[in-house]
């Protein structure tokens, strides 16, 4: 299972960019600008002028703002440099160093070099980097996981993200809460009633993955008593919110609750992604794991053309069913081969 690197903390201090766009209203203006007048990179060309600006003028806060904007449009090699030049004075520079050095955005990975800014925050006695601690033990309980950069320990992992969960304070890392979710309903033997716990906090602070995990836990009874009007709502919710896997999961659900049309209408959709280019695009939107989003295409996808093959909700087509069939098997062949195998002995 691979996983995905935290994301840079809010700074609740002044330093945070909502405090420095109210002191600096003209700097943040290209974001409030009507795009019919002006193109983003015209936009982004006049942020960076304006912070330009405020670096001439001794701002230091602006020294990161620049790095951080061209960490966000993916120039990760100017990045890289900008962080480099202020890691010394910036924690939050520090932070994205070890994101882009564990990963490799803008240089070669290195998860050593990555796991090091990483044990940076987490050892620092300063207040300013206390609220990217949670995200820092996230990410260092990743590598343990991941077993890069360092010996591979399930049990030191653990322990990082509980200390990153923090008991399920929304404030500490809301992604470590949910990992913990995942990683208690998989482990063997399995821990489901702490999988449902961990599941329930980082929903209820607002984690996608872990409502549609909820609303598989109460539709199979694990880890709680099985509710499915309590799992229709968590997939319905999450799926309305993007989480792709619950959107393959109603589809399964709609198929065997034999609501074709429903079933096909809702597939389609989902069967459409595609698997290469469009992953990464709703890993970034949503956060859910990209193992997870491609599960769920593959679950639509073969729906849709069993479907199709059979003419359920929509007129018979077994060469369009072929083409969904083997989308499926390419996306994600053990799911792809255990739906196969329940077709065959007729309980699908």
């Amino acid at each position: 299972m691979k996983l995905t690197s935290e994301k840079l903390p809010k700074n609740p201090f002044n330093t945070s960019i909502s405090q420095y766009a109210a002191k600096y209203q003209k700097l943040f203006q290209w974001r409030k600008e009507n795009t019919d007048h002006y193109s983003h990179a015209a936009l982004v060309d006049k942020a960076l002028q304006l912070l330009k600006e405020r670096i001439r003028r001794g701002d230091t806060l602006a020294y990161f703002l620049r790095g951080q904007l061209y960490f966000e449009e993916g120039w990760y090699e100017e990045a890289l440099e900008q962080f480099e030049d202020i890691k010394e004075k910036d924690h939050q520079a520090t932070y994205q160093l070890g994101v882009m050095y564990y990963d490799g955005l803008g240089t070669t990975s290195n998860a050593e070099k990555g796991i090091d800014c990483m044990k940076r925050i987490l050892d620092s006695p300063c207040p300013k980097a206390r609220h990217l601690k949670f995200a820092a033990a996230f990410n260092l309980g990743r590598a343990y996981h991941e077993g890069k950069g360092v010996k591979r320990s399930d049990e030191e992992a653990e322990r990082l993200w509980l200390f990153a969960a923090d008991n399920g304070n929304p404030k500490a890392s809301v992604k470590a809460q949910s990992i913990l979710g995942l990683y208690y309903s998989t482990k063997e033997p399995k821990e489901l009633e702490k999988a449902f716990y961990w599941h329930s906090e980082a929903c209820g602070n607002g984690n996608l993955e872990s409502q549609g995990a909820l609303g598989l836990m109460y539709l199979y009874g694990q880890g709680i008593r099985q509710d499915t009007e309590a799992a229709l709502q968590c997939l319905r919710e999450a799926a309305e919110r993007g989480n792709i896997y619950a959107q393959g999961n109603l589809v399964q659900y709609y198929y065997k609750m034999k609501f074709f049309t429903k079933c096909v209408t809702f597939s389609k959709r989902i069967a459409d992604y595609d698997g290469v280019s469009d992953i990464p695009m709703i890993v970034q939107v949503t956060d859910c794991l990209p193992e997870f989003i491609s599960r769920g295409i593959a679950m639509a996808s073969f729906y849709y053309a069993r479907c199709l093959q059979l003419g359920l909700g929509i007129t018979k087509d077994e060469a369009t069913a072929k083409h969904y069939y083997s989308k499926a098997c390419h996306l994600n062949p053990a799911l792809a081969n255990e739906l196969h195998c329940l077709a065959i002995r007729q309980r699908i």
